[in-house]
């Protein structure tokens, strides 16, 4: 069982930025697949960014390509979400999530889940 807690969102500018983090209790959390996803009031919950396991490969939503940046740190047993050039469209909570195999750029089979942390983005 992976717990993961994420943390960093807020409020924010157009334009400006926002780094979400999580972190995961599992110390085997390097051998997941990580993804962020969003869900914005009245929308469904979407896949913006993830990676796989060996950190070589990413997918990002179209929408947040060029501006959002995945990463982890598995000495750490943490991941990121680097936000930049922020747009209103963007607010929404931000989940954290890992699942044990299956392909990086597919939204399904995410087993655990974090609580979420809301970011807003002001115009």
């Amino acid at each position: 069982q992976v717990h993961v807690v994420e943390s960093g969102g807020g409020l924010v500018q157009a334009g400006g930025s926002l780094r979400l983090s999580c972190a995961a209790s599992e110390r085997t959390f390097s051998s997941y697949v990580v993804g962020w996803f969003r869900q914005a009031p009245g929308k469904e919950r979407e896949l913006v960014a993830s990676r796989s396991w060996s950190g070589a490969s990413t997918y990002y939503a179209d929408s947040v390509k060029g501006r959002f940046t995945i990463s982890r740190d598995n000495a750490k047993n943490t991941m990121y979400l680097q936000m930049n050039s922020l747009k209103p469209e963007d607010t929404a909570v931000y989940y954290c999530s890992a699942k044990m195999g299956g392909s990086y750029y597919s939204s399904r089979g995410y087993r655990y889940w974090g609580q979420g942390t809301h970011g807003t983005v002001s115009s």
